[in-house]
């Protein structure tokens, strides 16, 4: 186990930078994911860690030793691919044990590790198998075995379940949400998943374009997002967004003009909000809320589509008066057709309001 710290970490490929000035501090222990878009520079990160790329410019430290330079094999770390790499012509045991031989580990220390690896993640009746023999999630355990066999510092998985099925994907994401549990160990994961970030990490670093937007803990991302990027990114179905002005200010209350919405009094941080500053507003399809009939306090829904689940409802349609695309979810079976006019509210407490210039949050602090 160690703590990791990123510091000014940049990365470029000829003229392209991909990494642009990463600084993060992960604590000894902790279960950090990068989640981000395609292309936003999160794999890449993570192989900086390990050593399979060079960093530009920036320091890597492991333990409170920069590892900057130095190679892989010494940097303490054990790295669980996408793919799963095994050696089809050995057997389990010999897949787990193939490293340690390589460092001339004494056998019996060797075997030791092997049965205890197998132990922890239940794949001991199978270390007379080739991986041919194996499913998805077994050869995937096999993998993360192979990490756990060499006792590293931190470890790394670089979208470990993208090749297993949505069944296979919960079961494997609980084992290795235990595994860290058991081992206390430090975890660098990077995933595009949503729910795996979310259920899994103790924090999340959200990365664009190769910079890191919000650093947080799960649920404070998705409540406080930081930026527009953030908001729109993190929760799914996604944000709901629309555009419009603040047409006043009073104290730290700020009231929205928005085309066909009743009016809209939120707080705001008074450092950043001006009076004719373009906004958006954003609310989550969860956050809005089903009203009977209209009223002073209600926005005009058009649906366009909906599915029905059984446990819950997806609506999707438009404000009727603007034609702003919408989503609202309802944590409940109802019967909904298409071209229903239906009748939303927007919690005050649940708003979300973002400067258009700069993304930037206007929440109150």
């Amino acid at each position: 186990m160690a703590q990791l710290t990123l510091a000014t970490i940049t990365k470029s490929f000829g003229d392209t930078q991909i990494i642009k000035g990463v600084d993060l501090d992960i604590k000894d222990g902790e279960f950090v994911v990068f989640v981000g878009p395609s292309g936003c520079g999160k794999s890449t990160l993570l192989r900086l860690i390990a050593g399979l790329e060079e960093c530009t410019s920036g320091q890597i430290s492991i333990g409170g030793n920069d590892v900057t330079h130095v190679s892989p094999s010494d940097r303490g770390i054990a790295m669980v691919f996408q793919t799963y790499a095994l050696y089809p012509h050995m057997t389990v045991e010999q897949n787990l044990s193939f490293g340690l031989e390589n460092t001339r580990m004494p056998k019996a220390e060797i075997q030791q590790r092997v049965l205890e690896a197998a132990k922890m993640l239940q794949i001991e009746q199978y270390l007379a198998r080739k991986p041919r023999s194996l499913s998805g999630g077994q050869r995937q355990r096999v993998a993360i075995g192979r990490a756990i066999v060499r006792q590293p510092s931190v470890f790394l998985f670089d979208e470990p379940l993208s090749n297993l099925d949505a069944a296979l994907r919960v079961d494997t994401r609980s084992e290795i949400i235990n595994l860290h549990k058991r081992l206390q160990s430090t975890i660098v994961y990077v995933t595009h998943d949503q729910i795996e970030a979310m259920t899994m990490a103790d924090r999340i670093a959200i990365l664009n374009a190769g910079i890191v937007e919000q650093f947080d803990k799960p649920l404070e991302v998705f409540s406080h997002p930081r930026n527009r990027f953030v908001a729109g990114f993190i929760g799914s179905p996604k944000m709901n967004f629309y555009r419009g002005t603040i047409a006043a200010l009073a104290g730290n209350l700020a009231t929205l003009a928005i085309a066909a919405f009743p009016k809209i009094v939120v707080p705001v941080n008074t450092e950043l909000a001006q009076v004719g500053m373009a906004i958006e507003l954003g609310i989550r399809p969860s956050h809005l809320r089903l009203e009977a009939q209209a009223n002073n306090d209600t926005v005009p829904f058009r649906v366009d589509y909906a599915e029905l689940i059984g446990t819950e409802t997806y609506m999707y349609g438009h404000i009727e008066e603007n034609g702003s695309k919408t989503t609202f979810h309802l944590a409940d079976n109802i019967s909904v057709n298409e071209n229903d006019l239906l009748h939303l509210a927007l919690p005050t407490q649940r708003l979300h309001l973002f400067r258009i210039s700069d993304g930037l949050s206007l929440a109150a602090r």
